[in-house]
């Protein structure tokens, strides 16, 4: 490590303001950040702490009915707080281990958009709204490729609103050393549409199975995937291959409809 000043603001104001040094970085849970200083592979001189800012923690129904939860909420708080919404507690109870869900945040992960990270999955499957200090973004608009979003320099997620599915499952195939998802799916049925979204396995990050949306929006089975074969560029490393990974879509997609 490196010496460098750490801050804790309070307010999101605050926060904001502090972001706006050239040499400061953000900091929410640093599952990813702390690593990468570490490695000398980012050097800021400032750090500019999220955990202590009420605002941006804990879960509430909004008044349309969205299930709301605070960009600085930790994986932990997620998995034991959203007892309305099982299929997004069970997805972050599965996250890393105990040490990793009680650091990281759902901000954190959703701003980093490692490829294989749960949390767009249910993000891009449900339509959620990410909620920043200067603006709102929908799911469609805010994932734009592999560690790539529309936030701005020093824009700071406060706030993930989800609209609540009629039913919804996520299942992922864990890589057993980082418990990242080899292949993870979350499916979201509405009452008239069914989205479907999948981590771990494109080069472009999450992405929407279109395909098995239509499949599924006119027949809600597992028997509605097992004919179909996502496209795109899969990845292929030494977990598996480009043809294993598709075949794992499939798998986890059937799987999660199931679980829905």
């Amino acid at each position: 490590m490196y010496p460098f000043e750490i801050e804790r603001p309070t307010t999101i104001a605050e926060a904001v303001a502090a972001l706006t040094d050239e040499d400061a970085q953000a900091l929410a849970g640093g599952q990813t950040l702390i690593p990468t200083l570490k490695q000398r592979l980012a050097m800021p001189e400032r750090l500019i702490s999220l955990t202590a800012i009420p605002e941006m923690q804990g879960i509430c129904t909004g008044a349309d009915g969205a299930f709301c939860i605070g960009g600085a909420t930790t994986h932990h708080d997620v998995a034991r707080g959203a007892v309305a919404f099982p299929a997004l507690a069970a997805l972050a109870d599965q996250i890393g281990d105990p040490a990793v869900r009680h650091r990281g945040t759902i901000g954190g992960s959703l701003a980093n958009n490692d490829p294989s990270a749960c949390y767009p999955a249910a993000v891009l499957a449900t339509g959620a709204t990410i909620v920043t200090n200067a603006r709102e973004i929908a799911a469609d608009d805010y994932f734009q490729g592999m560690f790539t979003t529309a936030l701005d320099e020093g824009e700071i997620i406060t706030e993930v609103r989800f609209p609540v599915p009629l039913a919804a499952g996520y299942v992922k195939f864990r890589q057993p050393a980082s418990r990242f998802a080899l292949v993870g799916v979350f499916v979201a049925r509405f009452a008239d549409t069914v989205r479907v979204a999948v981590t771990g396995a494109s080069e472009d990050g999450v992405f929407r199975w279109r395909d098995a949306e239509t499949a599924l929006t006119a027949s809600f089975t597992v028997d509605a995937v097992k004919a179909l074969t996502p496209q795109g560029d899969m990845i292929s490393d030494i977990h598996g291959s480009a043809d294993y990974r598709a075949h794992l879509v499939k798998v986890m997609t059937g799987r999660a409809v199931a679980a829905a």
